[in-house]
């Protein structure tokens, strides 16, 4: 009889990797983000435990869209108060804060429960091609 592996916290083994967001289309680049945080690239996946390992993304300000989401796509957030609704377009929050938009696509597709908040630290977002983890040297991931 074969059994199931489980992973446990203490014998997982995390690596980094850097991604170049260069001319990458927005929901591709955050898919694949979504599955190194969550491990399932390894044989080693479980779905209870953080398997996952640390990204860094690079040149967020060059990611695309399709069609006409550059200038139709909106942003919605709340302050929780009534009238409190604040919406921005891709655009402008492209011109702004580009490592947001980056953040919010793989935040909707890991887990929405204290799993996800853990993997979701793991996430590091900038804006050109400079980055400070140089001393965790970081592997290229190459997407398809």
């Amino acid at each position: 009889m074969v059994r199931t592996y489980m992973a446990k916290q203490e014998e997982i083994q995390r690596k980094w990797y850097l991604i170049d967001a260069q001319d990458k289309v927005l929901g591709r680049l955050a898919t694949e983000v979504a599955r190194i945080l969550r491990g399932k690239h390894k044989p080693t996946f479980t779905p209870n435990v953080d398997t996952g390992d640390h990204v860094i993304v690079v040149n967020a300000d060059k990611v695309k869209v399709s069609g006409n989401k550059f200038e139709d796509k909106l942003y919605y957030r709340h302050s929780g108060y009534p009238g409190g609704l604040k919406v921005k377009n891709f655009a402008t929050l492209h011109r702004v804060k580009p490592e947001l938009i980056i953040e919010k696509a793989v935040w909707g597709m890991i887990p929405h429960n204290r799993l996800g908040r853990s993997m979701i630290k793991k996430l590091r977002v900038y804006r050109g091609p400079h980055h400070p983890h140089d001393a965790q040297n970081p592997e290229v991931w190459e997407m398809d």
